[in-house]
């Protein structure tokens, strides 16, 4: 199975999602920012088969981020996690799954494993 890169500056709310994910047998890689992650694609690249990210980053926002993903990447799933309704139109054109938090495990888990499926 592919491995969810997951990227949010709230490092409490990466390890519970990282432990929600190795409890559902989903490998993760973990990043901080917009730049740790794009250099976490970059070495891992076929390995990273869906990338999860918070829409408020350090120096950037997910949609930017989303947009760089998109040069290397064009098809590759990205989900957008945020508590933040009324960002959809940031994200126009970029083909990302929105969930907004707070999200129970078990559909966090579901959207993933749809995603990773396809």
């Amino acid at each position: 199975m592919s491995q969810v890169l997951m990227v949010d500056d709230d490092p409490g709310q990466l390890r519970i999602r990282e432990i929600i994910l190795r409890n559902a047998g989903i490998v993760s890689s973990l990043a901080n920012d917009a730049a740790t992650a794009l250099s976490c694609l970059r070495d891992k690249g076929s390995e990273i088969g869906l990338v999860i990210t918070d829409h408020n980053l350090p120096g950037c926002s997910g949609a930017e981020l989303v947009r760089q993903i998109r040069l290397t990447a064009p098809t590759l799933p990205v989900v957008v996690l945020t508590g933040m309704p009324g960002v959809e139109p940031e994200y126009e054109g970029l083909d990302v799954t929105f969930c907004f938090k707070p999200l129970p495990p078990h559909e966090f888990i579901a959207v993933i494993e749809r995603l990773l499926a396809q």
